[in-house]
């Protein structure tokens, strides 16, 4: 298939871009009918295999050979230079909204976005139980192209290597070209269809799920450019159009049916591809009029810089004005018009059409190069350039000791522990193998405290249970007790399913888990003492429904199986001690004092309202005799506020996980609260 010309255009496949990216920035903008429209994505894909693939396919066959350096260039010249544009944009105005923690965090996605792996820096925190706190980066929409990017570097050097034999012999291409992309299609399908229901949130982001959709449009151009163009000319005109109409529909569908609940890609995919690869092959045949019609066609034409500029600016401004209504997003959408229209005309098309580049590919190259420099400056310069924090020794904070001079909120401070740019990772030393992941299923020894005490105190939950760890290896250490410390990622110690939302699906392994655990704490460790905590928000999964957090469904089975479980755990004999639930913040609390160190008052967040839902701890606590319970706000929120720093300790990792440094500060407070061992 020769290089497109305007004999060669087909207007209905800019129509189609247009539908793919309506759905996709309608989506975006919140609109709720169109909440599956990330599946303008795939339909991108699609169009992208095919009309690379043919490309690469007639030249292969015209000349025998792929000029590397020209089809870099073309992309190079096409794509880079709005890209640039967009991501120094991204880092500009987010020197000046963001906090210095949270220009860190975008600073890292603009170097990964300009170099094209954005989408495995994505996958990699979607797996991350803590990334899912962070506000959404005004880049996340660039993992996409990070996959295409990938597509065009790796696809003409496989193409070369992989007809080597039969170009030196004279022979067609054609059927290795074929077989090649058959293997990558199924291969990929299946990968993704595994991976979506192992772990969706990676699977999203992959290539090698979504390399198949790309596949399947390179299969679609050797169709229409080889034996079977001739087949589908042959289509009635009638039929052409019910094909292309059934593949809009299928487009369609899927918009409206599916939404964030959908594992995806998985299965799911099949109705977008497939329903795109027919509008392209029917369109062979006959065009549907309603793709290929001027409106359709310009929307398809800025779609790539529409598609840019959506997302930042949807971003921006949520960050001004909180969550947006889905009038406010159409106005940001109809806004972000005016820098794609103009970004179009004045960069995009400019550097496209450039003679003096296409000419040259070598130049293309170096504008290519020079496009990715100064977006991986510009991502550098915005992280290096904001301010600082001082980090202070552990000698020089009192953490929770402070609170015995009154609950007033410390206001400013010169030096903090942990500096919040380094809070993330301010986590108990449990962690360090002990804090079992999504898919893991049993706990290592995890023996702290007075190692060699017979006197054994077992820490079981979640996230939340083991932030108490440094409080609990203080007071054992104290006490002369062996600390055991049993925490699962994201899993709740109630008897009850529920759904996880890395992995898009039932959590299986939580409930595995659990009941090892308790096993062991039963048979093995023998405690004289048990303290659990386990956070309110889980999401109950009964069958295939799944309730919200803090639905009437949600709450009464929490509340009944972590009853369930406190059964259990008073069948030891031991004490049970159960923490109440704590609060969560509004906002990212590091961030926030990142960009106040001295007038933290704002960063601290009212105490009334601020525990999340119904107590279920405190609940199903008091459905089960001998077991007690400790309640956290005294020392997180010791007046009406709850405070971001407390002691030049900053309080929390996130918002609504302490740091270890303030829990080994509350070592003292909790030992005192803990019950006597049992004999």
């Amino acid at each position: 298939m020769a290089e497109p010309t305007r004999a060669a255009f087909r207007g209905d496949i800019e129509g189609l871009r247009a539908v793919a990216v309506g759905t996709v920035v309608l989506c975006h903008a919140g609109l709720a009918v169109f909440a599956g429209g990330y599946v303008g994505v795939d339909v991108f894909f699609v169009i992208s295999g095919f009309l690379i693939s043919g490309l690469l396919v007639g030249e292969l066959e015209r000349k025998g050979r792929i000029t590397l350096s020209a089809f870099y260039g073309r992309r190079a010249k096409r794509l880079l230079p709005m890209a640039a544009i967009v991501l120094a944009f991204v880092a500009v105005v987010s020197a000046i909204m963001f906090s210095p923690l949270r220009r860190d965090q975008v600073s890292g996605d603009i170097v990964a976005s300009a170099l094209s792996v954005v989408n495995w820096r994505f996958a990699s925190q979607a797996i991350d139980y803590f990334a899912s706190t962070q506000d959404a980066s005004p880049l996340r929409h660039f993992w996409s192209l990070a996959v295409e990017e990938q597509f065009y570097l790796v696809w003409p050097s496989l193409l070369l290597a992989i007809t080597w034999r039969r170009r030196r012999a004279g022979k067609s291409v054609r059927p290795v070209v074929w077989g090649a992309l058959t293997i990558i299609a199924v291969g990929s399908f299946v990968y993704g269809v595994h991976l979506t229901d192992r772990v969706a949130s990676v699977a999203y982001f992959s290539t090698l799920t979504r390399a198949w959709e790309l596949a399947v449009g390179g299969l679609l151009a050797l169709l229409l450019t080889g034996r079977g163009a001739a087949m589908v000319r042959r289509i009635p005109r009638a039929a052409a159009y019910a094909v292309g109409a059934a593949g809009l529909l299928a487009i369609a569908i899927a918009t409206v049916t599916y939404s964030e609940a959908t594992p995806f890609p998985g299965t799911a995919a099949l109705l977008p591809v497939l329903g795109t690869a027919a509008v392209i092959a029917a369109g062979y045949a006959a065009p549907l009029p309603v793709l290929d019609v001027a409106p359709m066609r310009f929307v398809g034409k800025i779609s790539y810089s529409w598609y840019l500029w959506h997302w930042p600016l949807l971003v921006f401004a949520t960050a001004e004005w909180g969550p947006l209504t889905g009038a406010q997003g159409l106005a940001v959408l109809a806004f972000s018009l005016v820098p794609t229209i103009a970004g179009h005309h004045l960069v995009e098309e400019r550097f496209h059409h450039s003679p003096a580049l296409a000419a040259r590919p070598a130049r293309a190259l170096r504008l290519g190069a020079v496009c990715i420099a100064v977006a991986v400056v510009g991502g550098v310069l915005l992280s290096t350039t904001a301010p600082s924090v001082r980090t202070a020794a552990a000698s020089e904070v009192a953490g929770a000791a402070a609170l015995t001079k009154g609950p007033e909120v410390q206001q400013t401070a010169d030096k903090l522990r942990p500096n919040p740019r380094d809070a993330d990772g301010d986590q108990p030393q449990m962690y360090d193998g002990c804090f079992v992941g999504h898919e893991g299923l049993d706990s290592p020894a995890c023996v702290y405290g007075d190692k060699r005490s017979r006197r054994t105190v077992v820490l079981f939950g979640d996230s939340h249970a083991m932030m108490w760890g440094p409080a609990m290896d203080v007071a054992a250490k104290r006490r002369g007790w062996r600390l055991v410390t049993l925490a699962k990622q994201g899993c709740t110690i109630a008897m009850t399913p529920i759904y996880n939302g890395p992995l898009g699906r039932e959590y299986d392994e939580c409930d595995t888990w659990r009941e090892r655990t308790l096993r062991r704490i039963v048979r093995k460790e023998k405690p004289r003492l048990i303290v659990t905590d386990s956070v309110s928000r889980y999401e109950y999964m009964d069958g295939d429904k799944r309730y919200g957090p803090f639905s009437p469904e949600s709450v009464r089975a929490l509340s009944e199986g972590t009853a369930r479980t406190l059964r259990r755990l008073r069948g030891t004999g031991a004490p049970v001690v159960v923490m109440a639930n704590g609060p969560t913040a509004p906002t990212n609390v590091p961030a926030c004092v990142s960009d106040a160190l001295h007038e933290l008052e704002k960063c601290a967040f009212p105490k009334a309202g601020s525990v999340e839902g119904p107590p279920i701890n405190k609940i199903a606590a008091g459905r089960v005799a001998g077991v007690a319970v400790i309640d956290p706000l005294p020392v997180l929120c010791p007046g009406e506020k709850c405070p971001a720093v407390i002691g030049d300790v900053l309080v929390y990792r996130d918002n609504n996980h302490i740091t270890a440094t303030y829990s080994r500060t509350l070592g003292p407070w909790l030992s005192r609260r803990l019950p006597p061992l049992r004999k």
